[in-house]
């Protein structure tokens, strides 16, 4: 990860601070809801604002599609964050995420993967030019 971290807005570290004290507690191998939920506690522990199960709405040549996704977490309205719980991500896992990202607005997105050990290397950052 490079360390363009000090972009205003951008929760990056933070989140992945979070995500290690999950894997360090829970360890891997679990469901991703349980590491869904004991993320939601953590964050709120570090008093790190999010939302959670944001829907994401769609346009199609100006028209409404209505809600097409749902972002597992939206921090500090400024990142979309994604968890999952697999052997490995796949490019469809990737492009799902870039798409909640696109869609939503917002600029940068994290994919975590809690199956990685450590969790660090689990983190796939994804960007979107405005």
């Amino acid at each position: 990860m490079s360390h363009e971290d000090d972009n205003q807005g951008d929760f990056s570290h933070e989140i992945i601070g979070a995500a290690v004290e999950v894997q360090r507690v829970l360890g891997t191998g679990l469901p991703e809801s349980a590491y869904v939920a004991a993320l939601e506690i953590e964050l709120a522990e570090r008093e790190i604002g999010f939302q959670r199960n944001v829907p994401v709405a769609a346009h199609y040549k100006g028209r409404a599609l209505g809600d097409v996704a749902t972002a597992a977490f939206v921090v500090e309205q400024s990142v979309v964050l994604e968890v999952r719980a697999v052997d490995a991500l796949t490019d469809m896992h990737r492009m799902q995420a870039q798409a909640a990202v696109r869609l939503s607005g917002l600029r940068l997105g994290l994919l975590i993967n809690f199956n990685v050990f450590p969790v660090v290397k689990g983190v796939h950052r994804i960007g979107v030019k405005p």
